[in-house]
């Protein structure tokens, strides 16, 4: 199954600039210094959930606390993923207040809602300076079992390697760099993978080998490729993330920034395969260097008996 009807979003209640995070994500920008980051990103995060679920999306939102301050909570698919064998991963996080985030309630309201039948830890990586940020550090193509992962400070080869080997997953790595020739912090910035449908910017990948290694490996499987420009990346239309509607419909999520980059057949191609959802979370893109994708965890863990027959 490569895609979920359930995502888990978290509320902001102090969503900032993060310095933790800055030296290497070249989309953060600082806010002015009279603006109110906090009041446009809950107009955005409202809406965007108003949006899934109009379409269908269960969308479970988790309220942040105040303390500790994460000011990236809103981005919950860093730091744990789930898999529909029910096994849970939790992931070193390179930014000092991104690791806060594992104990803001988000663990236990996953084990209380869904069966956790296994729990693979490698938070304690952190100590070596060792990193994999979720699936921003991945873009899994969970039906063919590929990951495909661009190498940076925050995605490093050895916990790729316990990752992949845990789970069964061929690994497609390479390295993927901005236009400026700067590592990209996180491969979801620059491919996106769907059911019948890819999104990349292959022109990312500087050495020709592994530029043609990745769009192969992508056709193989099934993929129609959509190769994205540079603006395109920068504009964050690499960040989409495909959900499936109550009824088992294909959506695309996407933020308008993302959408409007886009070019007319670009456009078409993805209408062919899901439908197009893109949201305004203007702000939340400029002010925390992630974008649509980044702001949904996917949840395929099964649920628990009596959750399952409440439901019905």
């Amino acid at each position: 199954m490569q895609t979920t009807n359930t995502v888990l979003m978290i509320r902001p209640t102090r969503f900032s600039f993060n310095q933790d995070t800055a030296a290497n994500n070249r989309f953060q920008q600082p806010a002015a210094v009279s603006e109110d980051v906090q009041q446009k990103a809950l107009q955005e995060f409202d809406g965007y959930v108003a949006a899934l679920r109009e379409h269908g999306v269960d969308v479970r939102v988790h309220n942040d606390r105040e303390a500790p301050h994460t000011p990236d909570s809103i981005f919950p698919n860093n730091w744990w993923s789930s898999h529909p064998d029910g096994t849970l991963v939790l992931y070193p996080m390179q930014g000092h207040n991104r690791r806060l985030e594992r104990d803001k309630g988000v663990l236990d309201w996953l084990r209380d809602e869904y069966r956790v039948e296994q729990l693979l830890d490698l938070s304690n990586l952190e100590q070596q300076d060792v990193f994999l940020e979720g699936t921003g550090s991945m873009v899994l193509d969970r039906e063919q079992r590929i990951c495909y992962a661009g190498y940076s400070t925050r995605t490093h080869a050895l916990a790729l390697d316990q990752l992949v080997n845990h789970l069964g997953y061929e690994l497609c790595a390479f390295n993927a760099v901005d236009r400026h020739g700067v590592a990209i912090y996180h491969t979801n910035v620059m491919m996106s993978v769907g059911t019948r449908l890819a999104v990349a910017c292959l022109d990312s990948v500087a050495a020709p080998a592994e530029r043609l290694a990745l769009r192969s490996r992508l056709e193989d499987s099934g993929k129609q490729v959509i190769a994205l420009n540079w603006a395109q990346l920068e504009s964050f239309a690499g960040n989409m993330l495909e959900v499936r509607t109550a009824v088992g419909e294909p959506l695309l999520v996407m933020s308008r920034t993302a959408w409007q980059s886009l070019e007319a057949d670009q456009r078409r191609v993805i209408e062919t395969h899901a439908t197009p959802l893109p949201v305004n979370i203007d702000t939340i893109e400029r002010i925390g260097g992630g974008s649509a994708r980044c702001m949904l965890a996917e949840v395929f863990l099964p649920k628990h008996q009596a959750a399952q027959e409440h439901a019905q």
